[in-house]
């Protein structure tokens, strides 16, 4: 993508699959750790939720199974190997932030963890469209429902509006630029 050299801001993008409609059961973990307009680290992570138990229908939505997870770590040390230091005083995007952060909120609770602080923001309020919608209309690689997929769709989107932020709002960049001597 082009302009990225306008983009200073550094986030994390998260999505998560979950094994049943319990928030704490999560089952993937993507993350994409973006810094100055370049992914610098993902996360691409099956999680055995508790009891390793699943409900059909998410079953139908991911493609994630019990037998996937059953050697799988739980949340708790992916979050400390893995997540922790990338979400932590961090800004967090996600797709639906409020399903993701839930989900992050209500496991880290059951595995007794310190909750941590860091902002949130969400590509669905921004753009108001669906993520599949929205990675065919930019063109972004999408294998949905496979949580770093998202994640980066997520991520993608978002760098995509910071860069949008920082452009002229009037005049071409050309036009700009030329004139700041």
């Amino acid at each position: 993508m082009q302009y990225r050299y306008l983009v200073d801001e550094s986030f994390t993008a998260i999505d998560f699959e979950t094994a049943d409609i319990n928030p704490n059961s999560i089952c993937q973990v993507g993350l994409v750790r973006m810094e100055k307009g370049e992914i610098v680290h993902t996360v691409d992570r099956l999680v055995r939720p508790p009891k390793n138990y699943y409900f059909y229908k998410n079953m139908e939505v991911h493609h994630i199974k019990p037998e996937d997870t059953a050697d799988a770590p739980t949340f708790d040390i992916v979050w400390h190997e893995d997540m922790k230091r990338y979400i932590e005083d961090q800004i967090v995007v996600a797709h639906n932030v409020n399903f993701d952060v839930n989900c992050l909120r209500n496991t880290l609770a059951f595995y007794d963890e310190v909750q941590p602080y860091f902002e949130e923001r969400c590509t669905r309020a921004i753009y108001r469209r669906g993520l599949a919608s929205l990675s065919r209309k930019y063109r972004i690689p999408l294998n949905h429902h496979h949580a770093l997929s998202d994640a980066n769709a997520c991520a993608q989107l978002y760098l995509k509006f910071l860069i949008r932020q920082k452009l002229p709002k009037t005049g071409s960049l050309f036009t700009n630029y030329q004139n700041q001597d």
